[in-house]
C-alpha cells in the first residue's frame, strides 16, 4: 500500500454532558456567531473538500446551504441527521466565510491538497504463502482448515473451540470500514453481506454491485485479510475466521490516488452502516490527513467533530466500533507526543501535541474499543501502542519475534488476500478484527446486547496476564518492559486483557 504509517495515540473522551442529542459531540469553544449575509467570492484557490457542522435541525441546514452557495461551495451531501454537511469550494477564504455563520458551528477543510479526478495500521507488506500450501486441502484433518494448522492466532483466544460450539450468527453483520474487500474469494463469498455493502469515497455511498471491492487488489489489501480474520468461513478451503458464522460487509473509504482515509469518507461508512443495521465495525486506519486533530485549529476540529457525529449516531442506532491503537509503540498515556507526519497529503511538519488536546480519529472518540497487539508469548507487540486508561482491550496482532510452533514458524497473522491468495500480517490492524469478531461472537450469544453493554462484555470475558518482565524493541532485543503501567486487573499493555473467544460463547 502506498501509505502505510503509524498511529500514536488515544485518549480521552469528550466531556460528561455532551450528548448527541445536545451538540453531537461539538468540544468546548466551537459555538458559532451571527452573520447573515456572506458575500460571493470567486473560485481562485484549489478546490478542496470541507466539512460544515450545524444544528441538526432542517430549517438550520437548509439557511446554511444557502450561505454555502453564497460563498461558492457546492453541497455534495447534507447528513441531516447529524448537521454534517460535505461541500466542495475554490474559495481560499470558504472556511474563514463559511463559519461566521448563524448556524454553524464547526467548518473546516478535509485535506491540504487540492480534489483529484490509506493510512492502515498494518505493519510491513504481506508475505504470501505458495500456492501450493494454499491448495493443500488434503492435509486437513476434519473439521479443520488446510492452513489452520498455522493460525497460532486462533488458539491462542480459544476460536477453535469457540467455533464448535457457537460459531457466531448469520443475522449479525460486521463492516469492514477500510479498502475494500474482494467478496469473490472462496473463504469469503458465502459469508459476504452485498446489501450491507458500499464504496463511500467522496462522502456518498455508492451501492452499485461490487463498488464495494478494492481499486488496486495487489496494493489494496488490506480490508480482505481483515474480513478474512473476521469470517473466513469453514469451508475446508484456506483458513478460517474467528466468527466464521456471522457476516462481513465491506465499506471502502480508501482514495483510489493515494490510499488516504478522509474524513467525509469515515463519516458516509458510519452512517451508512447504522442505517443498514451492521452491529459492529472494525477500523483499522486513522483519519486523514492529520494524525492527531488538535481543537485550537478550526479545519482540525472540524474534523473531529464531523466524524464524532457519525460515529456517536452509529452508536445510538445500536453499532459497536472498534478501533486499532496503532504501531508507533508510544504511550498514549504520555504528556506529549511528536507527530511529524502531518498532513500526510503535502508537506508534513514537526509538531509536539499534547494528547488531551489533539485527537486520533476514529480511535480516541467516544464510545470506541481501543485494540492493543500481541504475539504468541501473550506479550505486547513490538511495534504496538499502549496506555494505562487508553487501551481497552488486546488480542494477536502478529508478532515476527515471537515464533510460535507452527509448520511455518511465522509469528505474524495468517488470514485471506485479494485474489483467492492468503498471506500473513503483522499490526494493530490485525488485533482489531479479533476483537471485532469476538464482539460478533458476543453479540450472536446475546442478542439484547447493545454497544454499552457489548463493551463491557468484551472486558469481563477478557484474560489479562498482567505486565510482563520483558517485550522485544524494533530491533528483535528483549528489554525490560518498564513501560507497562497498571496491575492484573488493568494495565497499559493489555487494557482488561487479552479478548477469550471461547468464554465469550460460553457465558
Amino acid at each position: 500500500m502506498a501509505h502505510l504509517r503509524s498511529r500514536r495515540l488515544r485518549a480521552l473522551a469528550l466531556p460528561a454532558g455532551l450528548a448527541l442529542t445536545a451538540s453531537l459531540g461539538i468540544l468546548p469553544g466551537a459555538s458559532a456567531s451571527a452573520a447573515p449575509q456572506v458575500s460571493p467570492v470567486a473560485a481562485d484557490g484549489p478546490n478542496l473538500a470541507y466539512v460544515v457542522n450545524t444544528k441538526a435541525d432542517h430549517r438550520t441546514i437548509s439557511s446554511v446551504k444557502q450561505a454555502i452557495s453564497r460563498a461558492g461551495g457546492t453541497v455534495v451531501i447534507a447528513y441531516e441527521k447529524i448537521g454534517v454537511i460535505v461541500v466542495h469550494s475554490a474559495n481560499p477564504e470558504f472556511g474563514q466565510q463559511i463559519r461566521a455563520v448563524r448556524g454553524v458551528q464547526s467548518a473546516g477543510a478535509t485535506r491540504t491538497t487540492p480534489l483529484t479526478s490509506a493510512a492502515t495500521t498494518d505493519e510491513g507488506s504481506p508475505e504470501y504463502i505458495s500456492a501450493a500450501a494454499a491448495k493443500a486441502t488434503t492435509s486437513a484433518a476434519s473439521g479443520v482448515e488446510p492452513l489452520e494448522s498455522n493460525q497460532w492466532d486462533l488458539r491462542a483466544i480459544g476460536a477453535d473451540k469457540a467455533a464448535k460450539i457457537n460459531p457466531g450468527s448469520s443475522k449479525v453483520t460486521v463492516g469492514v470500514i477500510d479498502t475494500g474487500v474482494d467478496d469473490t474469494h472462496p473463504d469469503l463469498a458465502a459469508n459476504f453481506s452485498a446489501s450491507q455493502s458500499a464504496n463511500c469515497v467522496g462522502g456518498v455511498a455508492d451501492t452499485s454491485p461490487g463498488a464495494w471491492r478494492p481499486y488496486n487488489p495487489a496494493e489494496d489489501y488490506h480490508g480482505t485479510h481483515v474480513a478474512g480474520e473476521i469470517a473466513a468461513a469453514r469451508n475446508g478451503i484456506g483458513v478460517a475466521g474467528v466468527a466464521p458464522g456471522v457476516k462481513v460487509a465491506a465499506i471502502k473509504v480508501s482514495d483510489p490516488v493515494n490510499g488516504l482515509f478522509y474524513p467525509e469518507n469515515v463519516v458516509c461508512a458510519f452512517v451508512f452502516a447504522a442505517d443498514k443495521g451492521i452491529e459492529v465495525t472494525n477500523n483499522s486506519y486513522y483519519v486523514d490527513p492529520w494524525l492527531y486533530n488538535c481543537v485550537s485549529d478550526p479545519d482540525q476540529k472540524a474534523i473531529y467533530d464531523a466524524v464524532n457525529r457519525a460515529s456517536l449516531y452509529a452508536q445510538s442506532k445500536g453499532t459497536l466500533n472498534v478501533a486499532s491503537a496503532g504501531n508507533s509503540n508510544d504511550d498514549l498515556d504520555s504528556d506529549a507526543l511528536i507527530d511529524d507526519s502531518s498532513p500526510d497529503d503535502s508537506t508534513a511538519v514537526t509538531r509536539t501535541v499534547d494528547p488531551h488536546q489533539c485527537f486520533d480519529v476514529p480511535t480516541q472518540l467516544p464510545g470506541v474499543v481501543t485494540v492493543a497487539a500481541t504475539g504468541v508469548q501473550n506479550v505486547k507487540s513490538y511495534y504496538s501502542s499502549y496506555g494505562k486508561g487508553v487501551i481497552d482491550v488486546t488480542a494477536p496482532g502478529g508478532d515476527k519475534y515471537q515464533i510460535p510452533d507452527t509448520p511455518d514458524k511465522n509469528g505474524r497473522i495468517l488470514a485471506t488476500l485479494p485474489g483467492n491468495t492468503y498471506g500473513y500480517l503483522q499490526g494493530t490492524s490485525m488485533a482489531s478484527p479479533h476483537v471485532a469478531a469476538v464482539a460478533a461472537l458476543l453479540k450472536s450469544a446475546h442478542p439484547w446486547a447493545g454497544p454499552v453493554a457489548l463493551q463491557a462484555l468484551l472486558k469481563a470475558e477478557a484474560d489479562n496476564p498482567g505486565c510482563p518482565d520483558q517485550v522485544y524493541d524494533a530491533t528483535g532485543q528483549l528489554i525490560d518492559a518498564t513501560t507497562c503501567k497498571g496491575g492484573k486487573r488493568v494495565n497499559g499493555y493489555n487494557g482488561y486483557g487479552i479478548v477469550d473467544a471461547l468464554d465469550a460463547v460460553k457465558k
